[in-house]
């Protein structure tokens, strides 16, 4: 559509089609257009990768940063001793996610005296999206969420999507460029289950670096996250970060030289 203003054409853009003002308009074709954009803005954020054994779950995320004035956006989020979270998405909705999740894990400690178990906690999670697609006058959140945590029932992985779907992983990457850490995560997962701690983090952080845009991880650009058997949820990123990765070179370099 375009119109003159002044003596100057001036185009607007008009909306994709007549189905996606609203979040509560179906399209012949049985689809809920602004569920799938918000489902798009995950894909557009960063990329977190996850992985569990029997005792432990370990998170990693890529950071981004505005400019290089800018400090590097938290893409992980302490909710409780034994849960956390790694996001991709919009990072404004994932901090009020955070703040409910850490509110209800508080209510529930406070009238059973003991943990949410993370299950609950990621249904709890999903019908709070749900709403958000029922609704004319809300949107849905942009955000996508890795849950991680261990309790009574063991380790979970969990992830949770704008649509209120919900689903349990032994590994799951999620964000930009997510499909390649997916297929190393598909090649290698067999032997998350009965790893140690040290080999998990590994893994981790290799499948984040098949995501990164420049196949290279430093202190600044990434995070970790690790929950598990006897361990708090505990965020490793800075200088704290730095053995882990320097794990990952030393055990190249080693490969390299044996194979020449």
């Amino acid at each position: 559509q375009t119109c003159s203003f002044r003596g100057v054409s001036v185009c607007f853009a008009m909306f994709r089609n007549q189905y996606d003002t609203d979040v509560t308009t179906w399209s012949p074709a049985g689809r809920l257009h602004q569920v799938e954009y918000a489902m798009e803005a995950v894909k557009q954020g960063s990329p977190a990768v996850g992985v569990r054994s029997n005792t432990h779950v370990v998170l990693a995320t890529l950071k981004r940063s505005a400019n290089e004035l800018a400090s590097y956006q938290k893409k992980l989020f302490r909710i409780d001793d034994h849960v956390g979270i790694a996001i991709a998405g919009l990072t404004a909705d994932a901090r009020m996610l955070s703040k409910w999740m850490r509110t209800e894990c508080l209510n529930h400690k406070f009238v059973y005296t003991s943990d949410m178990q993370t299950s609950r906690l990621a249904v709890k999670l999903a019908d709070k999206a749900q709403v958000c697609t029922q609704r004319s006058y809300k949107r849905p959140f942009g955000v996508g969420l890795l849950i991680a945590g261990y309790d009574q029932t063991g380790s979970h992985l969990f992830q949770t999507c704008p649509s209120g779907n919900f689903y349990e992983y032994k590994a799951m990457a999620i964000g930009a460029r997510s499909q390649s850490a997916k297929t190393y995560l598909e090649k290698n997962f067999e032997a998350f289950a009965d790893a140690p701690l040290d080999v998990l983090t590994r893994h981790a952080l290799l499948a984040l670096r098949e995501s990164s845009s420049d196949n290279e991880l430093t202190p600044l650009n990434c995070s970790l996250a690790i929950v598990g058997v006897d361990r708090k949820f505990e965020i490793v990123e800075g200088d704290a970060l730095e053995p882990y990765l320097a794990q990952i070179n030393n055990d190249e370099a080693t490969d390299d030289a044996m194979e020449s």
